[in-house]
Formats: structure tokens, C-alpha cells, sequence
């Protein structure tokens, strides 16, 4: 009897033993970032906030994730998708004319009146270099004209489960277009399903050759974490108007996660790459990101190897000059 006893509780502390293991490795393999990260951690600047876990679908830090409030030109996200899915030629060639001019806020643009480009090479600078003419020119040469446009970005928003977004125009230089940070990582979510936007968002720098003339312009990303290079960027976007701040949102890997970042309404030049890379080194390392003077790149933990150093983009100097929506 005490021979039986013996093998029941033998066998019974196996079990449990093996049972602890694979609860162990399952949440190892999960990498569940509720249980590894702690959100008092990561203090960051931007009003309204969302990190999400893309595959798993589960928020790892909000905050104010679901005020409404504008998003500038993270707008041509949907501008895009709705380009795209209207499925207009895109090599077809698209002018600005005089109804794309900016009276409302006078931003700048190397677009003049008169240049025509390809449907395509319009969408990539509305996308990587903010181009509001380019995107005002897609939305008016669309099925329909503008009006018929920017009920398409509606219905779409709708039609992603985005009930507190509205659009008013296709650049985001109308205060009007408003979201949440919760709905606008379904946007991003979406937009990373078109391999166009994606490729456009992160190219860090592009040529065009502009029709009549044969001028050839370059352009920038307005990301400088894209063009940093320091990033695994799978989709950008910026935006600024006064009423939303500096806005940015993207889907990385990090941690070889792929995580969509959504930063609205910070407040100066540089918040928001600081917020975004101060995440960054949160999500790879569970710590805080070391405050830093005058100082090139992150400190790195002693813990830590090389491989996991984050490392911050270098900001491009900018002409003190008042800032232009992008």
C-alpha cells in the first residue's frame, strides 16, 4: 500500500512540475507585455496615446485613447486607401491646379500650379512628404470630385469600426478631421494592408521628374525615424495644425513584435520622436528610457547586450521659421 501511495505521489509532483513548465514557456512564447512591462515605466509627453500589440490585438499603454480629437495629416492615411480602392489608373497623369492651393492655413508646397504628375507619384509624396496639393489633386480627380471623395472616407472610417472619426477634407488641414487614438490604429492597421502605402510611408527620400517642364525635385520623409534608418518601419505618418499638435503614428517591430505606435497632439518640435523612441526602448527593455544631455544615441543597461541598444535618429536641424502643417 505504502509502495502505491509512493508511485501516486511521485507521479503527482511530476505532473505538476511539467504542468508549471509549459505554463511557464506558453507565457514566455506569449511574451504577454501586461505581466513584463510596467506602464508607470513610460511617461511620455503626447496628450493621447495608444501602443497595441498588432498581432494580438490587445492595448499594452493607452492614455486618452479614446478622446476625440483632430489629426491633421495622418488624415491622408485614409486618403490613401481610398485612392486605391477607387481604382483609377495610377499612372494617369493628375495637375495641381489653383483649388489645391492652401488659402486656409498657407502652408507651403514645391507642387506649383500647373505641375503634373502620375496618380502614383502623387499618392507617394501626399504619403511620405506630406504633399497637401498632391493629396487635394487625388481627392479632386477621384469618381465623383471632392464632395463624392470625402464621403468615401467616411463610409470607410464607418466601415472600420471608426464611429468617433469624421473627415472634412483629403489633407488634414481642416481641424475637423477628428479620431481617437484607439481608432486611429485601425486606420493604421488598415493602411498596412496596402503594400503601396506601406512602401510609400517608408521611403526616406524620393525624386520626381515634374510634367511640363522635366524638373526634377526631391523629397523628404518627414519622419526622421525613417530616415534615421534606426527603425523596422512597416508604415509612418506625421501631421501638424495648431489644433492637433505634433502628431505620429506607425507600425515597427520592436522586440520582434509588430507594434503600432499612435502619438496625437504633443507638444513641440521633437515630442513626438522622443515619445516614440522613449516606447521603443520600454518595450525592449522594461525600463525607462535614461534622461539625456548632449549625449548621441541611449545609454544602455549593463544587462544588456549590444544587439539591444536602441538607438535614437538624429534630428534634422529646421530653419526657425513657423512651423508648416504636415
Amino acid at each position: 500500500m505504502k509502495n502505491i501511495l509512493a508511485i501516486v505521489y511521485i507521479a503527482i509532483i511530476f505532473t505538476a512540475q511539467a504542468s508549471a513548465a509549459t505554463a511557464g514557456a506558453e507565457t514566455r512564447a506569449a511574451g504577454a507585455p501586461t505581466v513584463l512591462l510596467d506602464v508607470n515605466k513610460l511617461k511620455l509627453a503626447s496628450s493621447n496615446v495608444l501602443v497595441l500589440d498588432a498581432t494580438a490585438g490587445h492595448p499594452i499603454y493607452a492614455k486618452a485613447a479614446d478622446a476625440v480629437t483632430p489629426i491633421a495629416s495622418v488624415t491622408k492615411l485614409m486618403t490613401a486607401m481610398v485612392v486605391i480602392d477607387a481604382g483609377q489608373p495610377l499612372d494617369e497623369t493628375v495637375p495641381i491646379e489653383i483649388a489645391d492651393l492652401d488659402l486656409l492655413r498657407g502652408s507651403h508646397s514645391r507642387l506649383r500650379l500647373g505641375v503634373e504628375l502620375s496618380r502614383r507619384e502623387m499618392l507617394r509624396l501626399a504619403l511620405m512628404a506630406s504633399e497637401n496639393r498632391a493629396a487635394s489633386s487625388l481627392a479632386r480627380h477621384s469618381p465623383g470630385g471632392l464632395e463624392a471623395f470625402i464621403a468615401a472616407m467616411n463610409k470607410k472610417a464607418a466601415d472600420l469600426g471608426m464611429m468617433h472619426t469624421h473627415f472634412s477634407d483629403a489633407t488634414g488641414l481642416s481641424s475637423e478631421n477628428v479620431s481617437t487614438a484607439n481608432e486611429v490604429a485601425l486606420m493604421v492597421k488598415a493602411a498596412a494592408a496596402y503594400p503601396m502605402i506601406r512602401d510609400a510611408t517608408t521611403t526616406s527620400s524620393h525624386y520626381v521628374e515634374v510634367q511640363p517642364t522635366g524638373a526634377l525635385l526631391g523629397f523628404n520623409n518627414t519622419n526622421s525615424l525613417v530616415r534615421g534608418g534606426e527603425w523596422n518601419i512597416q508604415l509612418s505618418k506625421t501631421g501638424f495644425i495648431r489644433e492637433a499638435g505634433k502628431c505620429l503614428v506607425m507600425l515597427a517591430t520592436i522586440a520582434s513584435r509588430p507594434i503600432v505606435i499612435v502619438l496625437l497632439d504633443s507638444y513641440g518640435r521633437l515630442t513626438r520622436v522622443g515619445d516614440a523612441n522613449r516606447v521603443k526602448y520600454w518595450l525592449e527593455t522594461g525600463e525607462a528610457m535614461p534622461v539625456l544631455k548632449a549625449v548621441k544615441g541611449v545609454i544602455r543597461p549593463k544587462h544588456l547586450g549590444k544587439a539591444a541598444t536602441p538607438k535614437m535618429a538624429a534630428a534634422s536641424p529646421l530653419p526657425r521659421t513657423k512651423p508648416a502643417p504636415v
